[in-house]
């Protein structure tokens, strides 16, 4: 019996500074060497201060920027998670009809239109960074107007939203999708 015990100590000891210790410092160095700019969060530097990473959303409310899909949790990514409201919930009915509500007065849309669903749900991480092209297609005579913008460089916002579609990964996993920081920060430049 304690021939069993000394082994089974002696395997969680090698078990565990093996997959403990060894395997996590190895995939970290791997990471680090191979995707360093992934491993370390894709933080996006401005004037030298992180101002966002392109993998978490940011809340964008103004008026004169592209707005993110909304979130459960604030943007907050310590608690990252949902509202786990189901579909018979009237919460989750009374938030959906405003922000369908909000979303089509702020962008001067028709009641008939449809829209997007990432602009009305919240997404399952309340982190979701990135919106549809046909959202960000809507938010473009609302930014435009705000922003004062004549037809040139209106139709320059619309090839730079066309030229940052990123295609399903893999050419099927997935939706297109724009990444709504980096499309932000492209519009400061406009």
């Amino acid at each position: 019996m304690k021939t069993q015990i000394k082994i089974a100590l002696k395997y969680l000891l090698v078990m565990t500074i093996l997959t403990g210790i060894i395997y996590p410092l190895l995939m970290t160095g791997l990471a680090q060497i191979c995707y360093p700019s992934k491993a370390n969060g894709s933080l996006i530097m401005k004037d030298g201060k992180i101002i966002g990473s392109e993998l978490i959303g940011q809340k964008f409310d103004s008026s004169i920027y592209f707005w993110s899909r909304p979130s459960a949790i604030g943007y907050n990514p310590i608690p990252s998670g949902a509202s786990n409201y189901g579909p018979t919930s009237d919460t989750l009915k009374k938030q959906v009809t405003a922000r369908r509500v909000l979303f089509a007065k702020i962008n001067s849309l028709s009641d008939e239109s449809v829209i997007p669903k990432e602009m009305i749900f919240a997404s399952g991480s309340g982190l979701d960074p990135h919106i549809s092209p046909e959202a960000a297609l809507m938010q473009v005579d609302r930014i435009s107007q705000f922003r004062h913008f004549d037809i040139t460089r209106k139709e320059e916002l619309l090839k730079k939203i066309k030229d940052m579609t990123q295609a399903p990964q893999f050419l099927y996993l997935g939706e297109p999708r724009v990444n709504v920081l980096m499309l932000n920060l492209m519009l400061n430049k406009i």
